[in-house]
């Protein structure tokens, strides 16, 4: 089922998302629902916020990306519980953003290109490892939104005041986009 995307100004966006346990309801069917949210979207990324929920869930699929990053064929993953250990600042890349809940903007973000994260399968084995790359980026926009931030928060005062305008129009529901919105 196709949920609708909240939007920018939504209060569930700015809360800090909850753990779950393997015994949340309808956990299967909720991953299911968000892939396919996603994927109708044009997403890469979709977290638990994203659809209303105040839990630590996101799907990420990569393969759109297949032709530019082959080894990302076929990459879709739930993750349960994400939660980012450690920064490799070593490294740092900036690269245009978008986001679902953010309609019509793209800014340029810095992120560190390595980072250290803790997640849980959907059959709630636990993993951790070292991610790099698009799939870092990916993460660390992703795991923001379990923390109650959009990647708006992290651009500078400047380009914050550039699309001030922008960011009050998506408030006010004056916006496009080719899926379903709340």
């Amino acid at each position: 089922m196709i949920l609708p995307i909240y939007t920018y100004g939504q209060p569930v966006l700015r809360k800090v998302a909850q753990d779950i346990t393997p015994d949340y309801p309808e956990l299967p069917k909720l991953i299911e629902d968000m892939f396919e949210t996603m994927y109708r979207s044009e997403g890469v990324g979709l977290a638990a916020p994203q659809i209303g929920k105040d839990i630590r869930v996101v799907v990420v699929t990569l393969d759109v990306l297949k032709d530019e990053y082959p080894e990302y064929a076929d990459f879709n993953h739930a993750y349960i519980n994400p939660h980012i250990l450690e920064y490799d600042d070593s490294e740092t890349k900036t690269m245009d953003e978008g986001c679902l809940s953010l309609p019509g903007i793209h800014e340029p973000v810095k992120r560190p290109t390595r980072i250290l994260v803790r997640w849980m399968e959907p059959d709630f084995t636990e993993r951790e490892e070292w991610v790099d790359g698009y799939l870092a980026r990916v993460l660390q926009h992703e795991i923001d939104h379990l923390e109650g931030k959009v990647f708006t928060d992290r651009l500078t005062p400047l380009r914050k005041q550039m699309i001030r305008s922008k960011m009050t129009a998506l408030v006010k529901g004056k916006f496009r986009c080719g899926y379903k919105t709340k």
